[in-house]
């Protein structure tokens, strides 16, 4: 992409964020999912855990980089085992939308000390997009720590989204991984199908209006 002469001139945006997220627009609410399902590597092999999953994610208003202009969501998605209130997966970021040029980002932070940007493009209108981060890129990109760096060994992310005409939506997640003392790269997989338990709230510049 060609960038513009002039980088410091912004564009007029519409405060409503609801009305302006394209293919992100049936995400954002508050929802749990019970039928979530993980595989990642122990010690002993590939081991499944069932999870339960509380994601919201709620509008924030248009941010802009000069004549940049993006429409997002801020996230946090909280995970636990079945029966459990220990953490099992937190992580927050953002999803933006980029309407000019059609590309989604979606930004994530874990406490685990590692940090990703995964980006794709679709449709304003798409009922399904897939994003991507890659180890080495200074666009879309992962940063782990340095234990993580070398034990676990993150390649590749891939996250695919899909949204279903009874109004829940379904993710896929594959974590490509270089585990130490494992011949062959791991799949590390998540899945799991959200369902609406609350509406977003609007984005601050909507509602002062």
């Amino acid at each position: 992409m060609k960038t513009p002469a002039d980088i410091y001139t912004e564009p007029d945006a519409d405060v409503d964020t609801l009305k302006n997220l394209g293919p992100l627009t049936g995400m954002a609410g508050i929802w749990k999912g019970t039928a979530g399902v993980d595989l990642h590597p122990a010690a002993q092999g590939p081991e499944h855990q069932a999870y339960i999953e509380r994601y919201e994610l709620q509008p924030i208003d248009p941010q802009t980089n000069g004549p940049q202009l993006l429409y997002g969501l801020r996230y946090h998605t909280q995970i636990v085992k079945p029966d459990s209130v220990e953490m099992f997966h937190d992580q927050v970021g953002y999803w933006l939308w980029e309407p000019a040029t059609g590309t989604i980002f979606h930004t994530l932070s874990i406490p685990r000390a590692q940090v990703a940007m995964a980006v794709g493009h679709a449709a304003a209108d798409a009922k399904t997009f897939r994003v991507e981060a890659v180890r080495g890129s200074e666009t879309h990109g992962i940063v782990s720590n340095p234990f993580l760096d070398r034990a676990f060994t993150t390649t590749r992310f891939t996250l695919e989204v899909t949204f279903h005409p009874d109004g829940t939506w379904s993710y896929e997640q594959d974590t490509v991984m270089t585990v130490a003392g494992i011949a062959d790269q791991f799949h590390h997989t998540d899945r799991n199908t959200l369902t609406k338990i609350g509406e977003p709230t609007p984005n601050p510049l909507t509602a002062a209006r």
